[in-house]
């Protein structure tokens, strides 16, 4: 068996056969099977996708494990030499399934690989290439060339030799060894989603390379999810949920030091960014109190973040799943 391709699924059936009809259509010169990890058995659809594909294994979990648990339940099942974890909410165009395995085979220096994001249009799309880029986004500073510049200089972009290495690898399609995944480890099970593709890149590339190949691409549709982030701006650049698993990976890659620093660069940010507004206010309405929304969002969030503060601070065990109650991106703040 080449590669055992692992879905987590959540409510998402329609997009798994979606899915599974393109793997089915292109993947022709590698062998396969397809493991299926349901977080919400009751609701997961796996009477309706075995209806279609019988040979799917399915695996339902007793409880919304989120992405890392709920894959690592699916390598622990897998057969193949390779595991391919791929998002529901993907498609594939050719057989970038098979390329990439006869690469990583004739490259026994790749520990694991990637491919590049499409849109729906076939358009290019973004991502971070270096955890010094993902690290900058977390710091919100006024609009400065001069801040700016320091940031770049405190957070430096690596640089490689081979020009299809990179730091981490998005967890929407992640073709791993299997005897990378037995040097590693699986992914770390206290993050719920979000982050724990890169904490786990960081083990992962202590074995062996993270590459993308250029001629390798994929459809990602970004299927809708409850953590997904809807109040977006310049100070609110992450879900509520993305936060905390984000400053999570950085209390464990980069230690107590990093992750208080991170925290406190979000908690000076609270007056700055009232002052400012409210005297841009004052300008524009003769009201300091006229429109502070994105503040509101912002240091609620901030306050959600100081609920984890003590366990992320100590690195405790724990599921870091946010409270309904806590997830700011679904509640309605004037």
């Amino acid at each position: 068996m080449d590669v055992s391709v692992i879905f987590v699924n959540y409510r998402t059936p329609h997009l798994i056969l979606d899915c599974l009809a393109t793997i089915y259509q292109y993947t022709r010169q590698a062998t396969f099977e397809i493991i299926v990890v349901d977080n919400d058995p009751e609701r997961g659809g796996k009477t309706q996708v075995l209806a279609q594909y019988p040979e799917v294994k399915w695996i339902d979990l007793p409880y919304n494990a989120g992405f890392g648990r709920a894959n690592n339940a699916g390598m622990k099942a897998a057969q193949g030499r390779y595991f391919l974890l791929l998002n529901s909410d993907t498609l594939l165009t050719d057989d970038v399934i098979s390329r990439g395995i006869r690469r990583m085979d004739n490259r026994p220096d790749i520990a694991a690989s990637g491919a590049l994001q499409l849109y729906a249009d076939g358009t290019p799309m973004p991502f971070y290439k270096s955890f010094n880029e993902f690290r900058k986004t977390f710091f919100i500073v006024p609009p400065s060339r001069y801040l700016q510049n320091a940031l770049d200089k405190a957070f430096p972009e690596p640089q490689y030799e081979d020009p299809d290495q990179y730091d981490w690898l998005v967890g929407a399609y992640i073709l791993v060894r299997r005897e990378a995944v037995d040097q590693a480890g699986g992914f770390d099970e206290d993050f719920f989603m979000y982050g724990e593709d890169v904490e786990w890149s960081g083990r992962l590339a202590k074995v062996g390379k993270l590459c993308y190949f250029k001629d390798c691409a994929f459809i990602h549709l970004e299927n809708n999810n409850p953590f997904r982030r809807t109040h977006i701006s310049w100070i609110n650049r992450f879900s509520t949920q993305m936060q905390v698993s984000n400053l999570l990976w950085v209390r464990k890659q980069y230690g107590a030091g990093a992750y208080l620093f991170s925290i406190a660069s979000n908690l000076l940010m609270v007056p700055v960014i009232l002052i400012w507004k409210m005297a841009v206010n004052v300008r524009k309405h003769g009201d300091p109190f006229a429109e502070l929304r994105t503040q509101r969002i912002f240091i609620k969030k901030t306050g959600v973040l100081l609920n984890y503060f003590f366990r992320t601070l100590f690195n405790k065990k724990h599921l870091y799943k946010i409270k309904e109650s806590e997830n700011i991106d679904l509640q309605i703040i004037p």
